[in-house]
């Protein structure tokens, strides 16, 4: 929890906090420190057929053509040229699978001793059972291993771990294991039909453009007790903030997604200054080695980075050719980054997620 005395917080009141009835600020961040966990893998999966940017557009053009709308928009003003897709024959849960048993080879863990697994993926094929179920099934983990979901929309993988560090560094398990499975396919397969027909309009092109950015992939990590593994990357803290009155502007199901995005980016924007500005006082992140955020589209980087006055070229982006992989993103960009990391170096994984929440994460490498 936060760990800003009350007998200050008179004091150090800001813009964005809340007073109670004793005139006592209440935080709007929740603040975590860690002290006793570290990563010991995290892997990427990449989904094998490339969708393009240009064949979505080719498969739109006469909808483009009849409504008024620019063709491109996905390329030049998003920033993504394709994204990825699984065989048709290739479950979520089979992706995040492959991901985590390729976690579980690198960091040399018995998967036996693994306490906690979940998957904190926005896809599934069903309702019940959880999808983590299945993967623990695949994986053959331990009759005493805890498996569940965990849905926090893209904010769910960096969710996952604050719990998982959580429950490691209060010696209530060994390690953990957090997969995370992602598909875009049925969802833009279905988009580009109905976007297709001679009754869409621009206005259905716009609320479901955001549907098209998505991108396949998996991704998962496994975290453990940093005293045991001093070659591990250490967990520091982070903090979280939610501003839920924006919880309609993007609401989506696996065939049909609506997005409010231009309302949707302005919250976003707003809700990650409001945090930065409230943690600034108990954490120096002006000046990480990296800082790997959730990737959504150019537009949304630059506008981050500009907002956060953050050195883009300390920015990875992996949306040009993977799309906005959900929940994936983040640590799908951190294992693409990881040889480029050093011992020592600094990254904060930041993450928003529809609602709205937000978090950033801090790691020492």
């Amino acid at each position: 929890m936060s760990t800003r005395s009350r007998g200050t917080d008179r004091l150090t009141a800001r813009p964005t906090d809340l007073v109670d009835e004793a005139g006592l600020v209440v935080p709007g961040n929740m603040t975590m420190r860690h002290h006793n966990t570290a990563i010991l893998s995290v892997t990427t999966v990449d989904a094998p057929i490339v969708a393009t940017s240009a064949s979505f557009d080719e498969q739109l053009s006469e909808t483009y053509a009849r409504t008024g709308v620019r063709p491109g928009m996905l390329s030049e003003v998003a920033g993504i040229l394709e994204r990825r897709w699984w065989p048709v024959d290739v479950s979520f849960a089979d992706a995040a699978t492959m991901a985590g048993a390729k976690a579980i080879a690198e960091s040399g863990v018995d998967p036996q001793r693994i306490g906690l697994l979940v998957d904190s993926s926005v896809c599934r094929d069903h309702l019940e059972p959880s999808k983590a179920v299945a993967v623990h099934h695949e994986l053959d983990l331990s009759t005493g291993c805890l498996a569940f979901d965990l849905s926090n929309a893209c904010l769910g993988f960096v969710n996952a771990m604050q719990l998982a560090a959580t429950m490691i560094d209060g010696g209530q398990i060994e390690y953990a294991l957090v997969v995370d499975g992602e598909g875009s396919r049925g969802l833009q397969e279905l988009t580009l039909e109905r976007l297709s027909r001679p009754d869409a309009t621009a206005e259905d092109v716009a609320a479901q453009f955001a549907s098209l950015t998505l991108g396949s992939g998996a991704a998962a990590m496994v975290l453990g007790p940093a005293d045991r593994h001093p070659e591990g990357h250490r967990l520091v803290a982070g903090a979280s903030r939610t501003a839920t009155e924006h919880h309609e502007l993007c609401v989506g199901t696996l065939e049909h997604m609506r997005t409010d995005s231009r309302a949707l980016f302005a919250a976003g924007v707003q809700l990650s200054v409001d945090l930065w500005r409230e943690a600034a006082p108990d954490f120096d992140w002006s000046d990480m080695d990296r800082y790997i955020s959730h990737q959504v589209s150019k537009v949304h980087m630059a506008a981050i980075c500009r907002a956060l006055d953050i050195d883009p070229a300390r920015a990875p982006s992996t949306f040009p050719t993977r799309g906005n992989m959900g929940p994936a993103a983040v640590p799908s960009t951190l294992a693409m980054e990881s040889d480029n990391l050093h011992p020592g170096q600094r990254v904060l994984l930041m993450g928003i997620g529809s609602g709205l929440s937000a978090s950033a994460l801090e790691i020492v490498w």
